[in-house]
């Protein structure tokens, strides 16, 4: 993955706290990459890190490079603020994203307004600093 994470103009909304088994996910993303569980055993990807394989029950995994491509799987839109820091910054997008490994995961998009959101949209990993500690995953059209 060659991108390179964005200026964040978000607000101050709740981090991430990324767990023991979570943190190489958080890592690797302030690098710039998208990375997943693969499990060495069988090979399934999944997100998110799990201690155990969902398909094999296999203990032995590692971090797998995805490519950042994917298409919206699901979305729904938010219009009212569920947190005081989301004031102001409705109605917003929160989407599925299927990447195109595979694994589906949780995020947001950026520069899409919640009216051109779609099932099936093309979208791209643009990893976006919120803090010296965090990057989010978050997603533009492609």
């Amino acid at each position: 993955m060659t991108s390179t994470p964005a200026e964040s103009t978000r607000p101050d909304f709740p981090l991430p706290v990324p767990s023991e088994d979570g943190a190489p996910f958080w890592e690797h993303l302030r690098n710039g990459e998208l990375r997943v569980h693969r499990c060495t055993s069988c090979g399934r990807l999944q997100h998110p890190p799990r201690l155990m394989c969902v398909q094999c029950g296999s203990t032995e995994r590692e971090w797998a490079l995805m490519s950042g491509r994917g298409t919206v799987y699901s979305f729904v839109i938010t219009r009212q603020a569920v947190h005081p820091s989301f004031e102001g910054h409705i109605p917003y997008a929160t989407v599925i994203v299927e990447l195109e490994e595979g694994p589906r995961l949780a995020s947001n998009l950026i520069d899409v307004p919640v009216d051109e959101v779609a099932i099936g949209m093309p979208v791209h990993l643009a990893p976006t600093a919120v803090s010296d500690e965090i990057t989010l995953p978050l997603f533009r059209r492609a």
